[in-house]
């Protein structure tokens, strides 16, 4: 441990902010920079700051990393953040879903580099990143490995002797410098909103389990000015089609890949989510021989990685989004759509378990058994949407960001729905959405609609029976 006798201590700054006054104490240990601790109250900062005085006043000598003197260093110390997030994540990994997992791991990745001290690198940051991500902060992985596979344990090695205590985060210039790595991509360049709220949530959930334990004195996020990301949540309306591109569309789809026709309209003419129609079964439907039928959708199905799910498969069985495991969700099915699901089971069938788009003898992936009539991977899923596109659309279509990814058809139903005036409570409940964020996302679709409305209010008053 590196220490200094050369010691500065300055006058107590008053910080005034949206979330109150705070007190700011800074001090100078050598030839450092200023080191600055943040206190909720004045009382705390002067309490703070006459220690060190008193310190300084005795002769002791001061830690150079930390800038305490001998006599206030922790004596039962904080844990280590690596340590501390690794059993976070054992704590949450039963509650969380796979995917909630995997995008978990990767914001703990980001703020665990971030949580290091010291200038030097690791030997290989790329391994160190993985070991991490694959290892460290995988339960399952753990479980099978308690100690670090041998590749990693260079690197594992290297960022637990370097890895900064948990309440280091009371000191607001840590907790900043995390929230910028959040922000930003390998290369130093921003990252994409989603990607910087997803991370920072991870982040301020795993402070929320620090409370929890009482390793903090408050909430860090709350001390920290940094604007956060915004992301744009009205839709583009680029990416929506029309019905004639979605017919072309559909139809290059039953040229090169008829097994996936339906697939595609599913999304199309009800709105499902491409996870859904990815687990949607049989006796799910209801196909009459003329008109609307309907699906009763009971959960979806999601590709993680085998990394991720309990049980080592590629992806597993979920409910709907944002609703509880059992829940179900009704959505109407148009004739056309009717008549696509009926000749999909007459051409194609279904996997044993009844479910309609599945893999199947070796096209899209590895030949499986029909038994375990595993669905159709999200890969595949693109790559017949990428082929359809250049078979469907003009050179200026396929440029621009139409119906770039199988969710658009789903914004492109929404929208027709919304546009042909069906009521946007009626809409949400078909798609899965509140009402607040069918609105805000969709709100190119109701806009220009005043007409239609004034119209059907004019009618509404002019029956007889109305009149005075």
């Amino acid at each position: 441990m590196s220490t200094s006798y050369d010691v500065r201590i300055w006058n107590i700054e008053t910080l005034l902010g949206k979330r109150g006054t705070t007190y700011r104490v800074r001090w100078v240990v050598g030839r450092n920079a200023p080191i600055p601790r943040t206190f909720s109250t004045k009382r705390l900062a002067e309490s703070f700051r006459s220690d060190l005085i008193s310190a300084a006043r005795k002769g002791e000598a001061f830690d150079i990393e930390t800038g305490l003197p001998q006599s206030m260093m922790p004596t039962a110390t904080s844990p280590a953040w690596l340590k501390f997030a690794m059993d976070y994540i054992d704590v949450k990994w039963t509650d969380f879903a796979p995917n909630h997992r995997k995008s978990t791991a990767d914001g703990l990745v980001t703020i665990t580099l971030a949580m290091v001290k010291g200038e030097d690198a690791p030997s290989d940051v790329a391994l160190l990143r993985k070991a991490l991500r694959t290892w460290a902060f995988n339960s399952l992985a753990r479980a099978k490995s308690p100690e670090p596979p041998a590749e990693y344990r260079e690197v594992i090695t290297w960022i637990t002797k370097r890895s900064r205590t948990v309440d280091e985060l009371n000191d607001t210039a840590t907790t900043r410098q995390v929230l910028k790595a959040t922000s930003l991509k390998l290369d130093g360049s921003p990252a994409s909103a989603k990607t910087a709220n997803r991370k920072r949530a991870a982040f301020s959930s795993a402070i929320g389990y620090a409370l929890e334990l009482g390793l903090l004195e408050s909430n860090p996020l709350h001390r920290v000015k940094v604007k956060r990301a915004a992301v744009a949540e009205e839709l583009d309306t680029r990416v929506v089609l029309n019905h004639r591109q979605a017919k072309r569309l559909l139809a290059a789809v039953r040229a090169s890949d008829p097994e996936f026709e339906a697939f595609f309209g599913c999304i199309y003419y009800s709105a499902m989510r491409p996870a859904e129609v990815r687990n949607l079964n049989e006796l799910d439907l209801t196909l009459p021989a003329k008109g609307w039928g309907e699906a009763r959708l009971a959960g979806s199905y999601q590709d993680p990685g085998k990394d991720w799910t309990d049980d080592g498969e590629l992806g597993e069985e979920r409910g709907l989004k944002h609703r509880a495991r059992n829940a179900t969700r009704t959505v109407p099915l148009p004739p056309p759509l009717v008549m696509l699901l009926r000749r999909h089971l007459n051409e194609f069938g279904t996997g044993q378990d009844g479910r309609l788009f599945v893999v199947r003898s070796g096209k899209w992936g590895h030949a499986l058994p029909a038994s375990l009539s595993r669905p159709v991977p999200l890969s595949a899923v693109g790559r017949v949407l990428k082929s359809a596109r250049a078979a469907a659309f003009t050179e200026e279509e396929q440029n621009s960001p139409l119906a770039r990814r199988a969710y658009d058809l789903r914004h492109a139903a929404v929208s027709t729905w919304l546009a042909a005036g069906t009521p946007p409570p009626l809409v949400a409940k078909w798609a899965g959405h509140s009402v607040q964020v069918l609105l805000t996302v969709y709100a190119h679709a109701v806009d220009g609609q005043e007409h239609v409305a004034r119209e059907r209010i004019e009618q509404a008053l002019s029956d007889d029976d109305l009149a005075v």
